[in-house]
């Protein structure tokens, strides 16, 4: 990995000894009755040549702050070669939960009858009415967004409450926001031309909307996949001080370094302390243990 960052290189030079503690908060996401995933491109060096190919890196998130669950946040990193839909369900192997994502189709893989249920993402609708009214001034593209406002005033008061509560203000608050929106949106598509960019934002709304649903009923459940989004920001930030993973060995090393530094940061642990704490004593604690040397254990230790 060419990095300039010297605290992922260091985690690099570990990677035999921090991997299984990667691989544990895999798990930790993976038992989530929920969680978000994405993600975002990387440069990889192709084997014998000087050229670069696109891989990729993912990320699945379990937080359950915003319901004020009991579970530790966890971000679990994964790099591939290719963005092929493949890689998603074997991370995701077994997986029954709920799955936050966009809609890309490698996705799709996931969700069906004893898989994975999907709970898409309102950010994204939002993103293409915000595009449609900055180049046009669309008085439509406006409403839609002051209409998905709504439902987002709705989530700021829900934010920290318990299951029940989220679920009784949703129905009570945002259910009826959601249901005229999708009508609205549904009168509206007749009245533009069908190629606008305009119309492209609202069928892609209307063809998210039911998969977005679901949160109406669960409060396990978010309006967006922003956790996930947020995850990937690292990486995407992260390419603009190194240039390319060196080869697949390479790009594993970085995921394994992601996922162990950002996590560590969303518990509001500071990474290095933790993984100095971690690699001293790691070499002799049974595997069977690494429960133990967790970060949210670490700010126990610490404080």
């Amino acid at each position: 990995l060419i990095h300039r960052n010297t605290m992922a290189d260091w985690v690099g030079r570990s990677t035999a000894l921090l991997e299984p503690l990667a691989d544990a908060i895999g798990r930790i996401v993976r038992q989530g009755g929920a969680l978000f995933a994405d993600d975002t491109p990387v440069k990889m060096q192709a084997p014998g040549q000087k050229k670069t190919k696109t891989a990729r890196v993912w990320t699945y998130v379990r937080d359950e702050r915003p319901w004020a669950g009991q579970s530790p946040p966890c971000a679990w990193y994964q790099f591939t070669i290719d963005r092929k839909g493949e890689h998603p369900v074997s991370h995701l192997s077994g997986y029954k939960g709920w799955v936050h994502a966009d809609g890309y189709s490698g996705f799709n893989g996931l969700f069906g009858e004893n898989k994975a249920g999907e709970m898409a993402c309102m950010a994204h609708v939002r993103r293409k009415f915000v595009d449609v009214f900055a180049s046009q001034g669309n008085a439509i593209a406006e409403d839609a967004i002051r209409r998905i406002a709504e439902l987002y005033a709705v989530e700021k008061e829900a934010r920290g409450k318990p299951l029940a509560e989220r679920v009784a203000l949703r129905q009570a608050k945002a259910k009826p926001v959601f249901n005229d929106l999708e009508t609205w949106l549904h009168a509206q598509l007749p009245k533009i031309s069908g190629k606008s960019p305009l119309a492209q934002a609202i069928r892609y709304a209307l063809g998210r909307m039911p998969k977005a649903r679901p949160y109406l009923d669960n409060g396990h459940l978010e309006l967006d996949n922003n956790s996930a989004e947020r995850a990937v920001k690292p990486v995407a930030i992260g390419r603009k001080n190194w240039m390319f993973a060196g080869s697949e060995g390479g790009g594993k090393a970085m995921a394994i370094a992601f996922t162990l530094i950002e996590t560590a940061k969303m518990n509001g642990v500071d990474p290095q302390a933790w993984l100095t704490w971690v690699l001293a004593q790691i070499a002799d604690h049974k595997i069977t243990r690494l429960n133990e040397l967790m970060p949210w254990r670490y700010a126990a230790f610490a404080a």
